[in-house]
Order: structure tokens, then sequence, then C-alpha cells
């Protein structure tokens, strides 16, 4: 590591000791603790070596050596329960690092456990049922963005027709039309009240591309439009975009305090710090620039509090892999490729103080999206 790099990582290790770190639920975040066990498995990286020092890659098959038992990603600082946004990530993974027979695995498991009849997923599942079975679109859209890549990744064609079967009931159910455009919606409870409920961070302009270009479906199209219009509508009003927002038919956008309005306030947290790693890995100059726009907002401080105001002032001292990765994604977006990978490695140092299933998963996502060109999106850090 940089000198740079260590002095992060030392002043993370510091700060993970004295507070706790948070994770992500759908409906917000929650308090884990640490996990229960540590499954056998195996990496490409020696025993012993810090993470900060593994490639993205190694990260990858760490998650999946991890946190996946028999196809089901376990969130074992959860509960040990299982969610269709955690079989996402794991198929978005094993993707990103070839391996083919984990993804079956995921796959197959998701399939099996939780496939409404709809074609669409059910968001929860625990101890051998599902207990929520309401979808959550943005682990609907990564699934089928997955599997239409695994479709050719893995000369799988079978893969192809899921994926657009799931693509296809995505638009259906969980888009609308507004005076901005087509919007995702969260979820399929969304759709009959207005204003729209909506969370920035499940726009996600490289599986709207993939989406679009392996169905042919205009809609897709369309919802990239409506999704960029809404996103800079929402960072010409602030600074840094909301966990949840509402958009009005007319186009109008409002930060909102948690889904429909139902949390404590208005922040940037876990589900908005994943906005900018989506953003960066678009192939459009266009949104990158939206994610090289939370630079200055998220650079007043070298240690990085996950939750934040939406000016960017600390609301807590919790400190996450994810929001390091946010803060990597944007500086690399505006042209700072070292510095987004010191952020990069002081996401993982606090992966190393403190595993967590969604800690791990965006330690492993946010360089594969970065670096690799495997999840359909154009590497701002390739090479680096």
């Amino acid at each position: 590591m940089s000198r740079r790099r260590a002095v992060i990582a030392a002043v993370i290790v510091v700060a993970v000791a004295v507070t706790a770190v948070a994770a992500l639920f759908f409906t917000g975040a929650r308090m884990p603790s640490s996990p229960t066990a540590e499954p056998a498995g195996s990496t490409s990286a020696e025993p012993g070596e810090p993470r900060s020092d593994w490639t993205a890659t190694e990260l990858g098959q760490s998650f999946l050596a991890e946190w996946v038992d028999d196809g089901r990603v376990v969130r074992r600082d959860q509960g040990n329960d299982t969610v269709s946004e955690g079989q996402a990530y794991g198929m978005l993974i094993a993707l990103a690092v070839d391996d083919e027979e984990s993804f079956d695995e995921i796959w197959s498991w998701t399939q099996q456990n939780m496939v409404r009849p709809d074609g669409l997923l059910a968001w929860r599942w625990s101890d051998g049922e599902v207990i929520d079975d309401e979808p959550a679109s943005d682990a609907d859209l990564d699934v089928a963005r997955a599997l239409v890549l695994a479709g050719a990744a893995f000369d799988s064609p079978d893969y192809v027709d899921d994926g657009h079967a799931l693509a296809g009931g995505i638009l259906d159910s969980m888009t609308v039309q507004t005076d901005a455009g087509r919007i995702l919606l969260p979820g399929t409870w969304a759709a009959g009240t207005q204003p729209y409920a909506y969370n920035p961070s499940y726009s996600s302009p490289a599986a709207f591309a993939v989406l679009g270009e392996s169905t042919g479906d205009a809609r897709w199209t369309e919802l990239q439009q409506g999704s960029a219009v809404v996103t800079t509508t929402i960072l010409n009003q602030t600074d840094l975009p909301p966990d949840w927002a509402q958009v009005n038919p007319d186009g109008r956008v409002d930060a909102m305090a948690g889904a429909a309005g139902t949390g404590e306030d208005v922040r940037y947290s876990y589900d908005a710090a994943r906005l900018p790693v989506r953003y960066a890995e678009s192939c459009d100059p266009a949104d990158r620039e939206l994610a090289a726009q939370l630079v200055d907002p998220l650079s007043r401080q070298q240690l990085l509090p996950a939750e934040l105001d939406l000016g960017g002032t600390a609301l807590a001292e919790a400190v996450h892999p994810l929001a390091y990765a946010a803060r990597a994604a944007a500086v690399a977006s505006a042209g700072d490729t070292a510095a987004a990978m010191d952020d990069l490695d002081a996401g993982v140092a606090v992966l190393d103080e403190s595993p967590t299933y969604y800690g791990a998963a965006w330690a492993a996502l946010a360089p594969l999206m970065l670096q690799s060109d495997r999840l359909g999106g154009c590497p701002i850090l390739e090479g680096a």
C-alpha cells in the first residue's frame, strides 16, 4: 500500500473500534452483529494477506466463499435470512469473477425459493420459507442484467430467456410514466399511490443499457432517460442524493425521510451511496458527470462517515465499505484514479475490522463494476 493508503487504513481501524458499523435492510439501515460463522471456502489470495492487497477478483471470490451456502446468500450478521438483493449481488459477483458453478447454484436456489407466480422475485426468505413476497426492483433489475450477460459469458441461452422474462415483468409492473419520463418504482406497492415513492440508488444505467440492447424493448431507453432526468433534478436541488425520494406525476422530485416518508429523517446513507457507483460504471459520459458532482460533499473529511445529511455533514460516526466505494466512484468519475484506489482500499480496511454481508458485497462489487467490463459497463478504473 502507499503511505496515504496506510494512513487511511490506520485511521479507519481506530474509527471502527469506537463506532458500530451499520448495514442495510430493504426498508432501511439497522445495526448488525458480527457474522455468526465463517464458512469454509477458498480464494486465490494468500492466507493472512491484508484484503487491501487483494484484487477485485479475489474480493469477489472471498464474498462467494464466505457468504454463500449452496446457492443461498446468507446474511449471517442479520439473522441468517436471505433477500433478493443478496441473490442478485451474488450472481453479479459470480459472473464478474467467471465462476459459472456459483452463478448456476445461486440462480437455481433463487428459482426454487424466491420466484413468484408472476415471475418477479420475493424480497425476503427465512427459516425455509418466503416471509415477504413483495418484490424489490433493484434486486430484480440486477438479476435480469446478470442473467442476460451470463447467457453470453457461459453460452447458456436459457439464462437469456430467464433474463428477458424477468425484464419484461419489471417494465410491466414496476415502472411508470411521469412528465420527467419513465421511472423505476421500488416495488409493486408503489404503483398505485401518487406521488410515486422512489429510491434514487435503484437506477442502474448500465443495467438499463444491457437489457435494452438484449430485449429490443424501447421502454428501457425511456427508463434510462427518465432516470437521468430525475437524478439530475435531485442533484440540482441538493449536494447529495437522499436514500429515498418521491416523484410527482408532473416530474417534481422531493427528498423523503425513508420509503413513503416512514423514516426518521432525510439522509444520504446506506441506500443513496450506491448511486455514484452505478452511475460511474455507465458508458454514458453524462452519467459519469452526475457521479462526479458528489466529489465535493464527500471529500470534506478524509475519514468518511456512512451517514450524512444532504449537505455532507456527518449524522453519525459509523464508517462502512460502501461509503468509501461511493467516494471512489465519484472521484474516479472526476478523473482522480489514485484517490479512487485509496478509497477502495479504505473500504476494504473497514471490512477487515468489521465484516458484514452488505459491506462484503460492496467491497467486491464496487471494484468489479469500476475495473471490469464483465458486468456490461465501461470500466473507469480499468488497469488501475
